[in-house]
């Protein structure tokens, strides 16, 4: 989106991790995983300005926990870019960053994919560039799966993306109880077997249902990491049971490495409902009613 002034704008949606299946660990200390990706309705926005200079400026609510500018993963995956394509136009962004940090929620990644997306539309690049694709691999782990943010499957280390899946809209609630989960340390605490060849991934039936038979297929799968995430964050496992216990919640669960969790309700009213109450009881979480698909 443009606007008048000529600043460009993205939004960069939170990323959930319906499952989370770790298949083991690579001999070069990366884990291989299998991971049903869908987005939020919520996130950070990050705005354009074309120029000579790469620059970042941060605001927002959780904007000072974002990190400092040259570390940021805006500038990282501008400048993945920029050793990629000869004579790239760069420019000024402003991020907007709502979202909290180190989460589970891929706020970082999905900022990083938005920077790429309003780089490929001022460079005149398609999001099937393979040289965008090299820098957001190189940028992360979950940027390929923010590069184009539908709901599919990720595998390997997040570079192995399925063709995007039409999953049905299901009412959410997310909530963080303020307290940071490094995601090293989690698949520290893991501990998954090294792999000696390559990992048979589990099977998991390509999804075009409605939420009544999404929601059983989901619960008969799991997020590997929420055991070890909850050791180290106990306060985890109360954010769990409040979502449990919330009425109408149909499965509570832990998204990426934590320590967001969501929750699944049968209507929007009934996560509004359940978020309001949440927010009431736990004033220092951040609760969010939203809408996955």
């Amino acid at each position: 989106m443009t606007d008048a002034s000529g600043e460009l704008a993205e939004f960069a949606p939170a990323k959930v991790n319906l499952t989370l299946h770790v298949l083991g660990r690579r001999p070069d200390g990366y884990h291989e995983i299998e991971s049903l990706v869908t987005f939020a309705g919520l996130g950070d926005r990050l705005t354009f300005r074309p120029g000579e200079r790469l620059a970042l400026a941060v605001s927002g609510p959780t904007g000072a926990a974002a990190g400092a500018s040259e570390d940021n993963l805006v500038i990282r995956a501008a400048r993945a870019l920029a050793t990629r394509v000869d004579g790239l136009r760069l420019g000024g962004f402003a991020l907007d960053k709502q979202l909290p940090v180190a989460a589970g929620l891929g706020g970082g990644s999905s900022d990083a994919a938005a920077a790429l997306r309003l780089l490929a539309q001022v460079n005149g690049l398609s999001l099937d560039d393979e040289r965008l694709r090299a820098a957001a691999q190189a940028t992360g782990a979950d940027v390929p799966v923010c590069l184009d943010p539908r709901a599919r499957m990720m595998r390997g280390i997040g570079e192995i993306l399925s063709d995007p899946m039409t999953l049905p809209e299901l009412p959410a609630v997310l909530v963080n109880p303020g307290v940071a989960v490094p995601t090293r340390d989690v698949f520290a605490a893991l501990g998954a077997r090294v792999l000696t060849g390559s990992p048979e991934p589990d099977e998991f039936i390509a999804i075009d249902a409605d939420a009544a038979s999404l929601i059983p297929l989901l619960a008969g799968r799991r997020n590997d990491l929420q055991t070890p995430a909850i050791k180290l964050q106990p306060v985890i496992a109360d954010v769990l049971r409040a979502l449990e216990r919330s009425a109408n919640c149909l499965l509570a669960r832990m998204s990426g490495s934590g320590a967001t969790c969501f929750g699944l309700f049968g209507s929007s009213a009934d996560a509004q409902e359940a978020a309001r109450r949440m927010q009431a009881a736990q004033p220092d979480w951040w609760v969010q009613a939203t809408s996955l698909r």
